[in-house]
């Protein structure tokens, strides 16, 4: 379950109380805040165990807690994708670059390798889009074109066909 909720205290207790309401069980949570989102806004996926038929109940009860649920139980990125980049990677700020890509709704970065030999020399980031569609997958390839063109960086791509 991939869940948006206001990135505010609390919010992540306020979205998880109402799976154990429901006798649900938390398997994983994965939540990764970061501090430069422009729509004030924090992406959790979850993966969880519930009792037959309780679903409906835990939907309302998040919807309740102001929790949007993005998706449920289901793999919507069906292509994927992984290029090279090299450059000064952490000097332009990779989180920046990965966001782009991942803000699209219909891409994002689910694999990122880094290797960096010394601080003042360019590093090389293995990268793996997915994305919903081959559109899709051609647009997110096209912002990483750009964020690379704009910070000086090699895009080697891709390593195998989307």
């Amino acid at each position: 379950m991939k869940l948006e909720m206001k990135d505010r205290p609390g919010q992540l207790v306020a979205a998880l109380q109402p799976i154990s309401a429901v006798g649900g069980n938390i398997i994983v949570v994965i939540h990764q805040r970061e501090t430069s989102t422009a729509a004030e806004t924090l992406d959790v996926q979850i993966v969880l165990e519930l009792p037959e038929g309780r679903l409906p109940s835990l939907l309302e009860l998040l919807r309740e807690q102001g929790v949007s649920v993005v998706r449920i139980g289901e793999e919507r990125l069906l292509y994927e994708c992984t290029l090279i980049v090299i450059g000064h990677l952490m000097h332009t700020d990779l989180s920046d670059t990965v966001d782009r890509i991942d803000r699209t709704g219909s891409a994002e970065v689910t694999g990122l390798s880094l290797a960096m030999p010394a601080i003042n020399s360019p590093s090389s980031a293995r990268i793996t889009i997915r994305s919903t569609t081959r559109t899709e997958m051609k647009k997110a390839i096209g912002i990483l074109r750009g964020v690379a063109e704009q910070k000086e960086l090699l895009i080697i791509e891709p390593l195998e066909g989307a």
